[in-house]
């Protein structure tokens, strides 16, 4: 573990006691007994909107931050030069002068060698964890297969702890949590797993408060979708949206909302389990044990089944890719299959959409690999089940193929609870 033993620099302690402050800060009780608001208070309140803007924006000057925020240049640079003071802010390269001249703009970011925090992904066979930087670079990744024969829980959490410990040790600085994004349903408040449908051993695990207890470190664990949108509203295509949503498939399917500025996790994160949304009445039976949910008819299982029927080659491994690649080659059947397959991810998005309007729709994991063939025919699918409403157009965009989007959400699961941001 790279918490015990090691000593900090100067920086590294102010820059950690920045977050932390904010931290204890959120972390206050306001009953009724409670007084005016302090002027320490009021400056933690004031950083953390303008954390909050920058990740919105991305690398951005000074003056930009403050026409944002709607304060003076001073009270940004007020704000700013201390966290680069402490490591945590750099400022970047001078951005090219304007026609009209004048000293060039730096942008401030965040610093790279600023402490790390650790992220895992957690799916039904295996562990992926690695370190993410404040600026979203991932580093020092390590990986581990579930035993297929697992008997018992202890099989599982050991190489989670094992990844997570191998990453740890390899921290340029003391990590500022653990963050995860977990495929299965997570009690949010608890930070236990709920229910794993493909790795039920892990049923009632909490993961969570063993991660706090065996590393010292802050722990938070949330669905593995609502990880991704996390990852790109802060380090993607997300950045600065108030609405949009993301949609994961491969061998389940999951999604999550962000809707005026707020990630939508429901009571506990019971919320937004939109491969469970019924497609179809009385249809295939899932693994949740109910039928026609939306996850039986746009994953990799129901794609593979309807390959072997069309006797489609390799169709014990059928992708969106493959699918693509043998329709462009000519065969009729592969490109039928794949007009199904799309129009089948279509009817989700079309509820969504029906129900909640995001507009901004961004799809991850295996339809990835298809390509812009895949996503236009998702979306002709999805325009002609939704009709037209007030609000603006349905946009559909190819997001992260192999789940970098997730690992970053991952931290920044973290990072919303140190720097008591609003998601």
């Amino acid at each position: 573990m790279v918490s015990d033993g090691r000593s900090s620099s100067e920086s590294e302690r102010g820059g950690l006691a920045a977050i932390n402050e904010l931290l204890d800060e959120s972390a206050r009780p306001r009953g009724r007994t409670q007084g005016l608001i302090s002027s320490s208070a009021i400056g933690l309140a004031n950083r953390g909107r303008v954390l909050q803007v920058l990740f919105d924006l991305g690398p951005t000057s000074r003056a930009e931050l403050a026409r944002h925020v709607g304060v003076n240049r001073a009270t940004i640079t007020g704000i700013i030069q201390p966290l680069i003071d402490q490591g945590l802010l750099v400022d970047g390269d001078p951005l090219p002068s304007k026609v009209s001249g004048g000293k060039p703009a730096k942008p401030v970011w965040f610093a790279k060698d600023a402490a790390p925090i650790c992220a895992v992904l957690l799916m039904h066979d295996s562990v992926h964890c690695c370190l993410v930087s404040l600026d979203g670079t991932i580093t020092v990744e390590a990986k581990a297969a579930f035993p297929p024969d697992a008997e018992g829980v202890e099989a599982l959490a050991r190489p989670i702890f094992d990844t997570i410990r191998q990453t740890l040790s390899l921290a340029h600085r003391p990590p500022l949590g653990i963050g995860v994004a977990a495929g299965g349903m997570i009690d949010t408040d608890k930070g236990t797993i709920v229910a794993v449908n493909l790795a039920p051993l892990l049923a009632g695990f909490p993961l969570g408060a063993e991660l706090t207890r065996r590393f010292g470190l802050t722990a938070r664990v949330d669905h593995h979708p609502r990880a991704l949108l996390v990852g790109d509203r802060w380090f993607g295509i997300g950045r600065g949206k108030r609405h949009f949503a993301v949609i994961y498939t491969g061998e389940v399917l999951g999604g999550a909302i962000f809707l005026d500025g707020h990630l939508y996790r429901g009571p506990a994160g019971g919320g937004g389990e939109l491969g469970h949304t019924f497609v179809q009445v009385d249809g295939t039976i899932c693994r949740c044990g109910r039928h026609g949910c939306w996850e039986t008819i746009a994953t990799l299982g129901w794609l593979r089944r309807e390959a072997q029927q069309a006797g489609l080659p390799s169709a014990p491994v059928m992708d969106s890719r493959r699918l693509v690649a043998l329709a462009e080659g000519g065969a009729s059947s592969a490109a039928e299959l794949l007009d199904r397959y799309a129009r089948n991810v279509a009817v989700g998005i079309a509820n969504l959409q029906q129900t909640m309007a995001p507009n901004f729709i961004v799809l991850h994991g295996d339809v990835v690999g298809g390509g812009p063939r895949l996503l236009d025919a998702i979306a002709r699918h999805v325009r002609e089940l939704v009709p037209w409403r007030p609000g603006g157009d349905i946009d559909l965009v190819m997001g992260d193929l192999e789940d970098r989007a997730a690992l970053r959400g991952a931290a920044g699961l973290v990072l919303s609870e140190l720097l008591h941001f609003t998601l």
